[in-house]
């Protein structure tokens, strides 16, 4: 049972480090600290900062790809006889819904967005290729299923809107504490993660909905 614990607990810490820290300001030193493990350990199980960062995403993904790919094919059985045209609505709902499902312990949707959120703005070039390989079939298919709701946006148009909601759920959820907190001292409303996705979904399907935007004169002609 030894190993076992070994690796959950190195992979419990550097979740934790690298959403405080950040990737490039975590070491493997202070993770092993904290850990109370040594880095031989690290690197026996691992091999490398880069893989051990792949797998604490490992964690999240795999299970969200496995329960999301089951969703869709739901999906798509429900509506064989539409052309397989899934209404926008329902496509980001079980995509929330997916995300809400995944196993995981206590604050770690929290932690996960902080994570995403950090392979996005920091320089973290393998960490997107890992994604893309290992976990990109479900999103290509995912954004295939948007593409065929949304036959009035243009590709580049798409992508933008796809990751303007993006931005905007990871924001939220990563910020959940203290948005929390502000609705219960300022409006006296207490918020469960369900509660926020409810809220969130109108919002999120008007921004893919929303009128295109006007080109300057100049890109227009």
């Amino acid at each position: 049972m030894a190993q076992p614990d070994t690796v959950t607990r190195i992979l419990d810490t550097a979740e934790v480090l690298f959403a405080e820290r950040g990737f490039a300001e975590t070491s493997l030193r202070h993770i092993t600290s904290k850990a109370k493990v040594n880095l031989a350990a690290v690197n026996y199980h691992f091999g490398s900062k880069k893989s051990l960062i792949q797998a604490v995403f490992a964690r999240y993904l795999d299970p969200f790809t496995l329960r999301f790919h089951a969703a869709l094919d739901e999906l798509e059985a429900q509506h064989r006889h539409d052309d397989s045209i899934i209404p926008l609505e329902e496509l980001l709902e079980t995509m929330a819904r997916t995300v809400l499902e995944v196993p995981a312990e206590r604050n770690s949707l929290k932690v996960f967005m902080r994570l995403l959120g950090l392979a996005y703005s920091q320089a973290q070039g393998h960490l997107r290729r890992y994604i893309q390989e290992e976990y990109g079939s479900v999103f290509r298919r995912f954004t295939e299923l948007v593409r065929r709701a949304t036959p009035e946006l243009p590709d580049a148009e798409r992508f933008w809107r796809l990751h303007f909601v993006l931005g905007t759920v990871i924001f939220t959820l990563s910020g959940l504490d203290a948005l929390r907190d502000i609705a219960e001292q300022d409006y006296q409303e207490h918020v469960s993660v369900r509660d926020l996705i409810r809220r969130l979904r109108p919002v999120v399907v008007s921004a893919m909905q929303a009128p295109l935007p006007e080109l300057p004169a100049q890109e227009a002609g």
